[in-house]
């Protein structure tokens, strides 16, 4: 069973509300379900929405962030809490294995440290592991703390092997190569990036890892933000879109099989064949036949 379907869930969040984003993830797991879809993978911290304000309003204004850092922590998740046995009742009623982009407490501790993860969910609706983003970009680190490399693992499914990145993590080419030695069929590359650059950057990625590559990134319009978060006037005046997604599919060749889909919400589909992997990876395999180690040392360091 080479042959399979997979999706890219473009979709914006109900901003910083856990129950109505997870409520919203719910259905479309259960619509790729219908559609025949073995496999959706979510936006970056699609739950409960991507703190683009840490682009906007300058570290010296502590009591605006502050204000906001309170409302991101009581809308993310806990590894597992309601929100998580919802998205696997989905997943398990759906036949669909999930990935899911989402602010994590750090819930083995404190609770009020927040990270960047994607948490896996197979196709019986049973959490498999989860990532956490090794290192938040620019304003990114005012709210989520580094992973670590005891989460560079992948998954089977019955859509392939999964794995995966977030964001510019995907540009760190030791990272990368983690993933490829996982075995990894299908990488899933949940995004806040929706430029021509980056989807260069997926492209060549597919090619280097000889994998699928799911660019899943959030529609976020100016409407998608309520009026009370004062930093939305911080936005130039008549601005539409805060962020038009580009999500995209693409195969180990490097051609874009699905999307790009631009500022509007949807789910994107493609229908894949992992053979195409093997073809490919007769005349390159990164972590085979072109791997040459008696030449080079590679390994990752997994304490916590």
């Amino acid at each position: 069973m080479n042959k399979t379907k997979i999706a890219a869930a473009q979709l914006s969040p109900v901003f910083l509300d856990k129950v109505k984003t997870t409520d919203k993830a719910c259905k479309a797991i259960l619509e790729a379900g219908e559609n025949g879809a073995k496999l959706i993978v979510f936006p970056e911290a699609y739950i409960s929405g991507y703190p683009d304000w840490v682009w906007l309003i300058p570290n010296s204004k502590g009591a605006e962030l502050n204000q906001l850092y309170v409302k991101l922590v009581e809308n993310a998740v806990s590894i597992p809490d309601n929100t998580t046995n919802k998205l696997c009742e989905a997943a398990k009623s759906a036949g669909v294995s999930v990935v899911m982009g989402m602010h994590e407490r750090n819930s083995e501790t404190s609770g009020t440290s927040l990270f960047n993860s994607l948490l896996f969910i197979n196709e019986k609706g049973e959490i498999t592991g989860k990532h956490r983003k090794l290192i938040p970009t620019g304003g990114e680190k005012l709210v989520w703390s580094q992973g670590d490399g005891s989460t560079f693992k992948s998954y089977d499914t019955q859509a392939g092997k999964i794995a995966g990145l977030i964001c510019w993590e995907n540009f760190m080419p030791l990272a990368r190569n983690a993933v490829y030695e996982t075995g990894a069929q299908i990488l899933a590359s949940p995004t806040w990036d929706k430029s021509p650059n980056w989807r260069q950057s997926m492209q060549h990625i597919a090619r280097e890892g000889g994998v699928f590559v799911i660019s899943a990134c959030m529609a976020l319009s100016m409407d998608d933000i309520p009026d009370a978060y004062e930093f939305k006037k911080l936005y130039p005046e008549g601005r539409e879109w805060i962020n038009a997604g580009n999500s995209c599919i693409i195969n180990p060749k490097g051609q874009i099989i699905a999307g790009p889909l631009e500022a509007e919400e949807g789910i994107l589909y493609a229908d894949i064949d992992l053979n195409e992997i093997i073809e490919v990876k007769r005349m390159f395999d990164a972590v085979g036949n072109y791997s040459r180690p008696d030449v080079f040392n590679f390994s990752v360091n997994i304490n916590k």
